[in-house]
């Protein structure tokens, strides 16, 4: 299984800091058994991170996660640049982040995250924060093996 991460930050894609989050991401899709394909760092920009998203999409991963740009200040754009991507919404995902990053951050809910398909492909933004990537992982650990069984044709059985 192959996996993109892209990290959606303007201060991290000038080099003003480093990117924790995707560092974070990296390790532990790598600890699920994901084969991390490419880390991207892009400015918060919907162009950009479309295109970085597309460039994921054409290389046929299986799973691409995104970091930063969830929130509701001006420059959170990641689910605005997502959305087109989506041929298949998943809402029980950012629903089930929320969920378990509440009790830890109430502002979690404040998270407009989407998850979704396209074609054979998950597609899943979290948070920017190291803490909200944690929870992502726990999340993808739980569902993301029965979505790409699913994708892959596997009967409910």
């Amino acid at each position: 299984m192959k996996a993109a991460i892209i990290t959606a930050s303007a201060r991290a894609s000038a080099g003003i800091y480093e990117d924790t989050s995707g560092e974070i991401l990296k390790t532990g899709l790598q600890t699920l058994g994901y084969e991390v394909f490419d880390v991207v760092i892009v400015p918060d920009d919907v162009k950009q991170i479309s295109d970085a998203i597309s460039s994921a999409l054409s290389a046929h991963v299986d799973l691409i996660v995104t970091t930063g740009g969830t929130g509701i200040s001006p420059t959170d754009v990641t689910p605005e640049a997502t959305a087109p991507h989506i041929q298949k919404l998943l809402p029980g995902i950012p629903e089930a982040l929320r969920a378990y990053s509440r009790e830890k951050v109430p502002t979690a809910d404040l998270s407009r995250g989407l998850a979704g398909t396209n074609s054979s492909t998950l597609i899943i933004n979290l948070p920017g924060s190291p803490g909200a990537v944690k929870d992502g992982l726990v999340i993808i650990e739980r569902l993301a093996a029965h979505i790409h069984e699913q994708l892959r044709g596997k009967d409910h059985g």
